[in-house]
């Protein structure tokens, strides 16, 4: 198989894979490695992919913030690592994060502890924050927002 034969086939499995959802550039070049491609031939396939608009880094993560926030239930915190990791710009994660409404952040934050309080078994009042903070940051919330939250619990 020639290189253009090899470059074509690898083309058309990368424009159908971010045609099925949406991918981000780092995605893609571990695709198009694992399919056999050269970093040469890597390069020109995300340039094709970019000019042709499979591939859009904002779009990308607006849709993955969107997806962590209302299925996961994840955290900015959480959410932001997850996008770094994919090597994701940090001006992109910030403003994909911006869209989500805060009345909406704080009312699921509230939500998820309050629910994950009926099943914490906890001896004593301080027990049972500590428990619930733990639950809440390995979500990936800001630790001041929970601090607040937990403080409410003490009003209750």
């Amino acid at each position: 198989m020639t290189d253009n034969e090899n470059f074509k086939i690898v083309l058309g499995k990368a424009m159908a894979a971010c045609s099925r959802r949406e991918h981000c550039i780092s995605e893609i070049l571990t695709m198009t490695k694992s399919w056999g491609a050269v970093e040469i031939e890597s390069i020109k396939i995300i340039k094709v992919l970019i000019d042709e608009k499979f591939i859009n880094e904002q779009r990308f993560a607006s849709a993955f913030v969107r997806d962590k926030f209302a299925c996961n239930k994840w955290g900015k915190l959480k959410i932001s690592m997850h996008l770094k990791a994919k090597r994701i710009p940090a001006e992109i994660i910030k403003n994909a994060l911006d869209s989500i409404d805060n009345e909406k952040y704080l009312k699921m934050i509230q939500d998820l502890i309050s629910s994950h309080r009926k099943h914490v078994k906890a001896k004593n009042n301080y027990e049972l924050k500590s428990k619930l903070l733990r639950y809440g940051l390995s979500k990936g919330f800001e630790s001041h927002l929970l601090y607040d939250i937990l403080g409410e619990l003490d009003e209750e």
